[in-house]
């Protein structure tokens, strides 16, 4: 069977791998009907090189790409011609070992001379030298691929034998090409070489260039590693094939990544679309509201006008029928008394002479609401408190996602809030610069200093405030509104502090506090301070003490959020501490102002 196959087995590539260029070990033919190693094509695909994906399988040949991975069986008509192939070649090996070491002598003219169509044991003998040859081309290259390229790392392959660190590359002698004639030095269809006028049938790696075998020997190729340039075009080839999956991975990758943003943009714009026509629905909704709301405030004006004006008419027309009764009255005595018929006067005088019976006038008046402006008072009241709701509604609409669903945080503010205290300021221990309201529960910073006797008690360098109220033990809760100012300065401090000259302030020293700088930044005053991000700026904060717990908690009471909270522990009596911080030329002149506590309701 040999004998009548070998006249086919003249080309080493149909026995060649493309994948790892080495003749087939358990050959598969896959469906678009290219042949592989098993090993080979199984390691491709396992890559990812092969597609990457479970829907998406492809030949390293032809590309063609198959949606389910198919299931490879080996081929064992291409195994058996392949074994029978191995099997000449070694044979061939060992009948032409003699005349491989003499390449120059002639056959002996006893040896049988081959058959006609078998390939000669010369030829079989030079295959195989090549196949042994070119993996060993110096300490670089161990294998017949490239170092670099991925392929030369497929498992089910034996590495060829390399040489040792220190030993030199042999010289690399090419190979002689047969046909069906007998040797030929080159084919006539490749490119000459320019000095030697021979085939450019071997790849220089070292000095990357097409060589002829005559330049493989001359000194300046000698050495160099030289493999034929049919193989390093394969190898390339496959390394090319490689990268094109991969980049076409990579194409997929992003035009999906691309489809995906572009999908996130629409679905932004519709969504833009439908919040900016529910927003101007609202909007034109609140319109409608304020304007009817207008129209009834206008009209209970006029209603308080008119029954003004009736009650008015009332009494004008019972005061000017009063006016022509007592006319009347006078004109009937003014005639009497020049009358000088005395019967006719005494009989009428008892009748002129009773009193008149009259109203009392003096508490009579015409008064309204609208005269105290009460109604005007009352809309300006609401309209700065919708105006102030407005203001904060940017803030509200950018608020994280996460901080608006606060029910767990609004359960804990509402519980906090059953421990509120009657918090008033301490006068005697006020900065001189400090001005306190009369009914101590504001405070902010005036221009100058105040006249005021320097008792132990007063702060005389830093502008603060102690609040009259002292806690040893328990909970409390009070609330600061803190709307207009840009810089504050809120929390306790121990009774015993130092309040003369520079203070350091840390929870070390007896200070514990929330602190805010240029209208931005918040921080909790340790050593050094802790920095806080806040996604809304409260105008209204809470003040939680546990004291035997040690427990100090901040909170936005409009936003219902925690801000922060520091456990320490504290020994002495606690005071709420209040600074306004100075005014700044008139831009922090607001007032810090202690607030009535009003729990939330459940419901809301």
């Amino acid at each position: 069977m040999a004998t009548s196959l070998s006249s086919v087995f003249l080309s080493e590539d149909q026995f060649t791998c493309s994948i790892c260029l080495d003749v087939f070990s358990n050959p598969v033919s896959t469906p678009c009907g290219h042949s592989f190693c098993q090993a080979c094509i199984s390691s491709y695909w396992d890559g990812g090189r092969g597609g990457g994906s479970p829907a998406s399988y492809q030949c390293p040949i032809c590309k063609e790409s198959f949606c389910k991975r198919p299931e490879l069986h080996i081929n064992r008509t291409l195994k058996e011609i392949t074994e029978q192939f191995k099997q000449m070649t070694s044979a061939g090996m060992n009948g032409g070992e003699e005349q491989n070491c003499h390449p120059h002598r002639h056959p002996s003219p006893t040896s049988s001379p081959p058959r006609p169509g078998e390939m000669p044991g010369s030829v079989l003998a030079e295959m195989m030298t090549r196949f042994q040859r070119l993996p060993n081309k110096g300490p670089s290259h161990p294998t017949l691929l490239h170092p670099d390229d991925p392929l030369s790392q497929s498992p089910g392959h034996m590495q060829p034998h390399t040489n040792g660190p220190h030993d030199p590359p042999p010289p690399y002698s090419p190979p002689r090409r047969f046909t069906l004639s007998g040797p030929a030095d080159s084919c006539p269809s490749l490119p000459l070489c320019p000095v030697h006028l021979r085939g450019l049938e071997f790849f220089c790696r070292t000095d990357q260039s097409c060589v002829c075998s005559v330049c493989v020997e001359t000194a300046d190729h000698r050495g160099h590693n030289v493999i034929p340039a049919k193989r390093e075009w394969n190898i390339k080839k496959s390394q090319l094939g490689i990268t094109e999956v991969e980049l076409k991975d990579l194409i997929s990758d992003r035009e999906a990544k691309l489809q995906q943003i572009h999908n996130q943009i629409h679905n932004i714009k519709v969504a833009a679309g439908q919040q900016t026509e529910g927003t101007v629905c609202a909007f034109s909704k609140l319109i409608s509201s304020v304007e009817r709301c207008q129209a009834q405030a206008l009209e209970v004006i006029e209603v308080c006008h008119r029954a003004a004006e009736h009650r008015a008419q009332s009494l004008l027309r019972e005061l000017e029928e009063e006016i022509q009764e007592l006319r009347k009255r006078s004109n009937t005595l003014s005639q009497l008394t020049q009358c000088e018929d005395y019967i006719l006067f005494l009989n009428t005088f008892p009748t002129l002479s009773s009193p008149l019976q009259t109203k009392d006038w003096s508490k009579a008046s015409v008064e309204s609401e609208l005269s105290s402006g009460l109604v005007l008072r009352t809309v300006n009241q609401m309209i700065l408190r919708f105006e102030e709701e407005l203001r904060r509604l940017p803030e509200i609409c950018q608020r994280s996602p996460q901080e608006p669903s606060g029910s767990r945080t609004n359960t804990k503010v509402r519980r906090v809030q059953e421990y509120a205290d009657a918090i008033t300021l301490d006068r005697l221990t006020a900065h001189p610069r400090l001005i306190v309201s009369v009914d101590a529960m504001q405070v902010f910073c005036g221009d100058g200093h105040q006249t005021l006797p320097d008792n132990p008690e007063r702060f005389d360098r830093v502008v603060c405030v102690l609040a009259q109220q002292g806690f040893s033990s328990g909970r409390h809760y009070w609330e600061v509104d803190v709307g207009g100012k840009t810089d504050w300065d809120l929390g306790v401090a121990s009774r015993s502090v130092n309040r003369k000259g520079k203070i350091t302030v840390s929870p070390a020293h007896g200070y514990w506090f929330l602190s805010l700088r240029d209208r931005t930044e918040y921080s909790f005053r340790t050593k050094p301070s802790t920095s806080l991000e806040l996604d809304l700026r409260p105008t209204r904060i809470g003040i939680y003490v546990d004291y035997d717990k040690g427990l100090l908690s901040f909170y936005n009471v409009e936003a219902r959020v925690l801000i922060y909270t520091f456990t320490d522990s504290f020994t002495d009596v606690i005071h709420p501490f209040f600074s306004p911080c100075t005014n700044k030329s008139g831009r922090n002149k607001a007032p810090l102002i202690i607030c009535p506590v009003a729990p939330q309701n459940e419901a809301e």
